[in-house]
């Protein structure tokens, strides 16, 4: 770990909350022995998709007042989720869930999706975004590229539209950002990344444990999610081992990661891989803080703190582009 990533970041708690304390160590004695022990075969899919839904839903249920309008066209499904009061305009926020591109789904985290449409007063576009093993590499990422290109074809402007994702959709929206590129398509405004997953092989995260292991799953087990995607494909292959060419414009990111996680040190890469190409990668590490955390403001109270944090870079990076505070 570079002495950088080590600095306290204004606004960023220095020391965890009580409750986030006892929920991490809970965590570790309850679903970490289940997490590692669950196998990759259909019942144990079925098992884990069952129990990330429970989960997310007692930990960040959906606010009262939400809307939610399902989408299906052509090859994009999703849903646009929208706080109580938020309308739809010329503005939105494009949602990447995260799950190891096996378990969660729209509706797993349509509860995030509802509390940053809060946050930023603008319309979340919730990707569900086909999973593995019944589809695999590149089924998530062309749908992914499908669903911006169709946010685009609405009529909203790049310099309009932001991005937030976590975990896999960490990897899947740096793909997203490095085949912009390729195609010249124009970037976003900006990206926030809620541990995000860069090496898909946890080769970085079996390194992190070796100092500190993460109290929701190993990584040889958190291996086999990946795996069920790019089964049949080099780890080296284009669009499963990211680099970022030189010199690609970039919007700014921000990336968010909890302190007690392994992914740590993927986002740690990231930032760095980011910055060597020459792009703005912020950094911000949340002491004792599970995966995701965010995503479980009814078991920690840094979850809203930190989704507020990023609610204001995606805007202040909205109002930077356009010059003005455009209500959408």
């Amino acid at each position: 770990m570079t002495r950088s990533t080590r600095t306290s970041v204004p606004g960023v708690p220095t020391a965890p909350s009580a409750r986030a304390t006892v929920a991490a160590a809970a965590t570790r004695l309850t679903l970490r022995p289940l997490n590692c022990a669950v196998p990759m075969n259909p019942p144990g899919v079925w098992f884990a998709r069952k129990l990330i839904a429970t989960l997310m839903a007692v930990g960040g249920p959906v606010p009262a007042g939400t809307s939610v309008t399902q989408v299906r066209s052509g090859a994009v499904r999703g849903e646009w989720v929208r706080a109580e009061g938020v309308p739809f305009g010329t503005r939105a926020v494009y949602y990447i869930h995260g799950s190891g591109y096996v378990i969660c789904s729209a509706r797993t985290h349509r509860g995030l999706a509802a509390r940053l449409s809060a946050e930023t007063g603008l319309p979340v576009f919730l990707s569900d975004y086909r999973l593995a093993p019944e589809h695999r590499f590149p089924a998530a990422a062309d749908d992914i590229e499908a669903g911006y290109r169709w946010l685009l074809g609405r009529g909203i402007a790049p310099e309009d539209l932001v991005i937030a994702c976590d975990s896999a959709g960490g990897h899947l929206a740096l793909d997203l950002l490095v085949e912009n590129g390729r195609h010249r398509r124009p970037q976003p405004a900006a990206v926030a990344m809620f541990s995000p997953l860069l090496d898909l092989t946890l080769s970085l995260a079996a390194e992190r444990e070796r100092v500190r292991t993460d109290p929701l799953i190993s990584a040889a087990a958190a291996s086999k999610l990946p795996a069920a995607y790019t089964s049949g494909h080099a780890a080296d292959a284009a669009r499963l081992r990211l680099a970022i060419p030189h010199g690609l414009a970039l919007p700014p990111i921000l990336v968010q990661v909890g302190g007690t996680e392994m992914l740590g040190a993927d986002a740690e890469a990231l930032c760095e891989m980011v910055r060597r190409a020459g792009g703005s990668c912020e950094l911000e590490i949340w002491p004792g803080q599970l995966h995701v955390f965010q995503a479980l403001p009814m078991v920690v109270p840094e979850a809203d703190q930190a989704l507020a944090r990023a609610a204001d870079f995606l805007r202040a990076a909205l109002v930077a582009t356009s010059g003005t505070e455009k209500v959408s």
